[in-house]
């Protein structure tokens, strides 16, 4: 989480992500190095106002953080001038001179300001920071005299300001993938709803048939209590959506069917349960794609097609692990000429490559992996396999194993 805090500080909550970056130490290092040029100070502490405090005062890289919050001055409080001069003419010149007195005749004599602002410091009460969001692109809300006591009429007002936002979309050119509805109850409670569309929409008859249906899939459904006086609709992020062209005999797009089933399904069974794959750039087989809610923005790499009249290089059927087989072959790098799997021999009649692959040149060790020497084979019955002899001889295995990575349709 990221806050400000004006005129020149920033403040993250880093709380178990330090790891990611190899500890809290290096994860400030790799702060520093990549804003070397605006010659930040990056102080770590256990809470929001130590962090500022020391990074203000330039008390950076402490080993002891208590003995460095005392040490600073009582300006760190950042207390009104008045406040600050008064305990300096009283003596209180440090944090560590206010930390050892009590705090009741701190708040009576200085007033209650002081006090708080101390005990944050000190980490004495829970501090944490307000995290900075953008607001949404896009917000309509009703308001009511009386509360609504009914679930039906709070969906129906929500159809309504469905509507509201389609108007202003259509007239900004855009269309929304995420709808976030909330239910103010008049004993404050607030019931939050949402629903994601994997297409940009703003047709109400596309958006509020999610809705009913998330309610359906919720184990705590929204109980109207003693009634909602306000309900707001959000819409985080505008895309460009231009006016729909419907085909020569008047009927919707295909996609356009196909990605409301997929709306449903996921507003149903929940948004990770509903997944599409996409490719991602790396040359390891089993990790050029990946995937990704159905409902999210895809992304901007394309699938690579092959070329026009050529076999595909890759199967469409992947074993996950591999599978190992038995193999006769040349040595030291010869391809394959009879291999034994499920068993089952089956003898090479053809056979393209081998096309190697290499582990990633950054990793080291056990965790990169070894060289694979791929082929695409066919057997004396016309199927075709893809398989990888793992491991260079002499170098990298005294005997390489063989495995059976896909099959050709």
């Amino acid at each position: 989480a990221t806050a400000i805090d004006p005129p020149d500080a920033v403040l993250l909550d880093i709380t178990g992500c330090a790891h990611l970056l190899g500890g809290e130490a290096a994860m400030i290092a790799a702060i520093e190095e990549g804003f070397d040029r605006l010659h930040l100070r990056c102080a770590l502490a256990s809470t929001p106002e130590a962090a500022l405090a020391l990074a203000r005062h330039a008390v950076i890289h402490v080993q002891d953080e208590a003995e460095a919050v005392r040490r600073l001055p009582v300006a760190a409080l950042r207390l009104d001038s008045a406040v600050e001069t008064a305990l300096r003419r009283a003596g209180l010149v440090t944090i560590g001179d206010l930390a050892d007195r009590p705090t009741a005749p701190l708040g009576a004599r200085f007033g209650d300001a002081a006090a708080l602002a101390l005990d944050r410091l000190l980490g004495r009460i829970d501090s944490r920071i307000t995290p900075r969001r953008a607001p949404p692109a896009l917000i309509v809300e009703r308001r009511f005299a009386e509360p609504l006591i009914q679930t039906e009429a709070a969906l129906a007002v929500l159809g309504e300001l469905t509507g509201e936002a389609a108007v202003e979309m259509e007239g900004r050119g855009r269309g929304g993938r995420r709808f976030a509805a909330r239910f103010f109850r008049s004993d404050g409670v607030v019931r939050a709803l949402a629903v994601e569309t994997g297409l940009p929409v703003r047709a109400p008859e596309a958006v509020m048939p999610l809705f009913p249906v998330r309610i359906d899939a919720l184990n705590d459904p929204i109980d109207p209590g003693f009634g909602f006086d306000m309900i707001r609709l959000a819409v985080p992020v505008l895309e460009p959506l231009a006016a729909a062209q419907l085909s020569w005999d008047g009927e919707a797009d295909d996609a356009e069917a196909l990605a409301a089933l997929v709306d449903r399904l996921s507003a149903r069974l929940g948004r990770d349960r509903v997944q599409r794959f996409a490719p991602q750039d790396s040359h390891i087989p089993e990790q050029a794609w990946r995937t990704f809610p159905a409902t999210q923005a895809p992304v901007a790499l394309p699938w690579i097609d092959p070329m026009p009249g050529e076999p595909p290089l890759r199967p469409l059927h992947l074993f996950d692990p591999p599978q190992p087989i038995a193999v006769i072959a040349e040595v030291p790098e010869g391809p394959p000429r009879r291999f034994h799997w499920r068993r089952t021999v089956h003898d090479v009649t053809h056979y393209e490559g081998p096309e190697r692959i290499a582990a990633p040149w950054w990793q080291q060790g056990a965790v990169a992996g070894l060289t694979r020497d791929y082929y695409r084979v066919e057997d004396a019955q016309g199927h075709r396999f893809w398989i990888f002899r793992h491991g260079l001889y002499g170098t990298e295995r005294a005997t390489p194993a063989w495995y059976v990575h896909g099959l050709f349709a």
